[in-house]
């Protein structure tokens, strides 16, 4: 039970009797109280009172500036004004300050009693009923030429309504349907909020819009007697209209309006205007049109909270913005505090998670390099510790390789002497005097590399050069079953370079593409194959190599890597040097994947491409 509401109520009447028993003279129905006189002049403060607009703005005027008028003759240093609006205006701009009092009936006044700090300051009369103080219900209106007679029969039918928070209306139709066992959240088909004023709302039932309408308390009567509609149209659902009232009304009566107060609002303007209000007659112009009878002392509001107590409407009051705002503006020093240290925190965490980010990426940057660095000084001694065994080597094989070709030389002349030149030992010396010559000038070359001398550039024939390469790796294709392809060009292709380390190139391309043949079983119907295509277009030399390997098991840049290998008994030199001496003819190497290139012959393997630009060594 809200007790909190029940001691305002009390405190209220207390006031209004001891003011009421203070009054130093008596006041006549129609008398008008001067505006006490203050030996000091005070500034007057101009007041905002928000009344419930249920018939539009312009009646809402009408019908309440007159009382507003009244106030400010009969409050001191005091002038108010009418300020029409609905629940949720009148919420928002009472939490804002805009307005300081409020109109409205007792479970709009309920439902913000508990975010709102207000005072409840007199209860008004009804200007019919004898003047009665409970006059707020709701009445259920449906065509007279309906099926609809009683409660059972609007189930499951559509309804248009004012307001889902107006006590006069919704809020009391409801609480009849749930005293009589009906499921009040599926009831209705289609429930529809219309809002003010509440003519349309019988207007919608009369042009069969909606099969029911739930009005405020005498809102029918009132549109018949200024003639906006018929009362022979219309029927009204479970009339339990009390002896000695004017109007029908299908549920039980709740008290009036109130007029209540911000406890902003100084003690002394609120004494002032219950005395002025507890003063009005039934007969004064304020009361006429206001349409009421004057007003009372609050009354118990028991009725009003057991209502929404069985509808459990507690949490259907001032929505949570409001109520933050609320918070905010009754904590403001609290509010702000909280505001700038969250405003605060947020930004010194986005620094904090800036700096972080930056340094971690300093860190990764750092951590990068040093394993560059340190991956480059192991190659460099690995570099350095070849170079010397290479120094070593070139120089212990220089002599053993000139004996080879002197025993050849002096093998060839006594073949010459003795068989002649045709014979098959004098070409088989031949051949070794050519190796042991070539083997001659790598070494040469070797050590030149060694001692960081350029590389002597000769004009050679690129096919003579192939052919002898494939001349050499004769025995390997043979004992690997591969199979090569190789049409030769109708013309001489000639470049100027180093020959000896163009045909290291070739070799070394040839003797990769043969040891990634996998090994030839008998049951295998797989051919090993090498496919060679030279060509030269746009004064290009063009050489591609291809084969129906293992192909690539990593990326093409890795294999170019000196020290890199994927051989078991691999230096990882061979495709490095291959790569430094096609770079120093101005061309490039490159490999890929079969199955990427659109040219290659077959899907799987590996393609060894050469470029060189024939226009920058001729």
């Amino acid at each position: 039970m809200r007790i909190e509401t029940l001691l305002i109520g009390a405190l209220s009447l207390t006031l209004a009797g001891y003011l009421t028993q203070a009054s130093a003279q008596p006041i006549t129905p129609d008398a008008v109280i001067e505006k006490p006189i203050t030996t000091q002049a005070h500034a007057e403060v101009h007041y905002r009172v928000a009344v419930l607009a249920n018939y539009g703005v312009a009646k809402s005027i009408e019908r309440w500036q007159p009382l507003m008028d009244y106030l400010s003759q009969n409050v001191a240093n005091a002038s108010f004004e009418v300020v029409p609006l609905n629940f949720v205006r009148m919420n928002e701009q009472l939490l804002n300050g805009q307005v300081q009092f409020v109109v409205t009936n007792p479970g709009h006044y309920f439902n913000m009693s508990d975010d709102f700090p207000i005072s409840w300051l007199a209860t008004m009369k009804s200007d019919k009923h004898q003047g009665n103080t409970f006059a707020i219900g709701a009445t259920i209106v449906v065509r007279k030429d309906s099926q609809f007679y009683t409660i059972d029969d609007l189930m499951s039918h559509s309804v248009v309504a004012s307001d889902p928070n107006a006590l006069g209306g919704y809020q009391a139709a409801i609480g009849l349907l749930q005293d009589k066992g009906f499921p009040t959240y599926n009831f209705f088909s289609k429930v529809t909020f219309l809002g003010f004023p509440l003519e349309p709302l019988i207007y919608q039932v009369r042009d069969s819009n909606a099969d029911i309408a739930i009005t405020p308390f005498c809102t029918l009567e009132q549109m018949i007697e200024e003639g906006y509609i018929k009362a022979d149209d219309f029927r009204v659902i479970n009339d339990v209209t009390p002896a000695g009232y004017d109007c029908a009304v299908s549920t039980p009566l709740y008290p009036n309006w109130s007029f209540a107060s911000s406890d902003d609002v100084p003690l002394v303007v609120r004494t002032d205007i219950t005395r002025a209000l507890l003063s009005i007659s039934a007969t004064h112009p304020v009361s006429i049109i206001g349409q009421n009878r004057g007003w009372a002392a609050p009354i118990s509001q028991f009725k009003v909270i057991k209502l929404f107590k069985d509808l459990d409407l507690e949490s259907n009051k001032v929505p949570i913005y409001l109520q933050v705002w609320l918070w905010i503006k009754l904590n403001q020093q609290w509010a702000f505090g909280f505001v700038a240290l969250f405003i605060v925190a947020t930004i010194y965490h986005l620094w904090l998670e800036y700096r972080f980010r930056q340094e971690s990426e300093n860190l990764l940057h750092s951590e990068r390099q040093l394993k560059i660095k340190a991956l480059q000084l192991e190659r460099l001694q690995s570099a350095a510790i070849l170079g010397e065994i290479g120094a070593g080597l070139a120089h212990e094989l220089n002599q053993p390789i000139a004996a080879i070709t002197q025993y050849s030389e002096g093998g060839m002349i006594e073949q010459a002497k003795s068989i002649g030149i045709n014979s098959i030992q004098y070409q088989l010396l031949e051949k070794i005097q050519q190796q042991s010559i070539r083997a001659g000038e790598i070494v040469h070359r070797i050590r030149s590399l060694l001692q960081r001398k350029d590389a002597e550039n000769t004009e050679f024939d690129v096919q003579e050069q192939l052919t002898t390469c494939i001349e050499l790796l004769e025995h390997e294709l043979k004992s690997h079953n591969i199979t090569l392809s190789y049409t030769p060009a109708d013309t001489e292709i000639k470049i100027i370079g180093d020959k000896v380390g163009f045909c290291q190139v070739l070799i070394n391309v040839l003797k990769n593409a043969v040891d990634a043949m996998p090994k030839k079983h008998h049951c295998s119907p797989q051919i090993n194959r090498i496919l060679i295509n030279l060509q030269v277009v746009n004064q290009t030399l063009k050489l591609a190599i291809y084969d129906n390997g293992t192909g690539l098991s990593c990326s093409a840049d890795e294999f170019k890597t000196t020290f890199f290998t994927t051989k078991e008994n691999g230096l990882g030199l061979g495709l490095a040097i291959c790569h430094d001496v096609i770079t120093q003819f101005g061309g490039n190497i490159s490999l890929s994947k079969c199955v990427d290139d659109t040219e290659a012959p077959w899907v799987a393997g590996c393609r060894v491409s050469i470029v060189i630009p024939l226009i920058t060594i001729l």
